[in-house]
């Protein structure tokens, strides 16, 4: 069966999924990234956030909630990360249940290792060719992009339908 109703952006999507498959494939795998540390990128993401809201003090289940994962998938992460001493859990003075967790010295020496590593090896071409277009057309293609993660997020929300089935006894 031929594909011809996707017609001149063909290309395009074909991109967009090859990206997918392969972000995918690695979103749990664990690579040195130029460190001395293994980590996934799901780690990774996991640590950048909390870098940007450090201020926030925000438990696992508020971040979990921003990262679009569940909590016990956001768990394993933190559990990981602490393990190699990439991240600190605190609780409340007022809560010993309500867990904050931080950055350690060693994960922001870390991540600043990472960094190093991703803008050399990739995001340094990806923002020259960003710096060619006009910022009009980034946030149309930035709209694309949310599209096809709402479309492959959306569609694992779906609910099957449940019939009631009367039990006769």
């Amino acid at each position: 069966m031929a594909v011809e109703w996707m017609g001149k952006y063909r290309t395009f999507v074909e991109k967009i999924v090859k990206y997918g498959n392969s972000y995918a494939e690695s979103y749990k795998k664990e690579y040195l990234y130029n460190t001395v540390f293994l980590f996934s990128a799901a780690q990774i993401q996991v640590l950048e956030y909390l870098l940007e809201n450090e201020d926030k003090n925000q438990n696992m289940l508020e971040i979990a909630k921003r990262l679009g994962i569940s909590k016990s998938a956001f768990s394993k992460h933190v559990k990981k990360m602490v393990e190699k001493g990439l991240l600190e859990k605190y609780h409340t003075s007022d809560n010993k249940k309500n867990i904050i967790i931080k950055v350690s010295t060693i994960g922001k020496e870390v991540y600043s290792q990472y960094v190093q590593y991703a803008y050399e090896k990739c995001f340094k071409k990806i923002f020259s060719l960003l710096d060619e277009i006009p910022m009009q057309y980034i946030e149309k293609m930035e709209a694309i992009l949310d599209i096809s993660a709402s479309a492959t997020t959306d569609k694992t929300k779906q609910k099957k339908e449940v019939n009631l089935i009367l039990i006769e006894e």
